[in-house]
């Protein structure tokens, strides 16, 4: 339904699998939606700033720190997860990051 739902807003679709960054970046500057699908138990701690949301103002915009690289933050930006795993058991730390 996330595919149905954001189909108009350009959704963009990928996998941890993938080399997803590039794609993250633009997205993220660009105010895209996107969707990270099959998703297991264990994140990128790379995705941490972007699930805690860790924005920031810098000369006036909202910036967000991924990675090495400080992104304008477009807050039109949507990050959804989904996983095929039936019964998922996070770690805490994880379930409260991703709200």
């Amino acid at each position: 339904w996330i595919k149905n739902m954001e189909k108009e807003n350009k959704l963009k679709v990928f996998k941890p699998t993938d080399e997803y960054t590039r794609t993250l970046e633009s997205a993220i500057q660009l105010g895209f939606p996107c969707l990270m699908e099959q998703v297991q138990e264990q994140l990128d701690p790379a995705l941490e700033p972007l699930l805690l949301k860790q924005t920031f103002k810098r000369a006036g915009r909202m910036v967000l720190k991924l990675g090495e690289k400080e992104l304008d933050y477009n807050e039109r930006f949507k990050f959804y997860m989904s996983t095929k795993l039936s019964n998922p058991h996070y770690y805490p730390e994880v379930s409260v990051k991703a709200r």
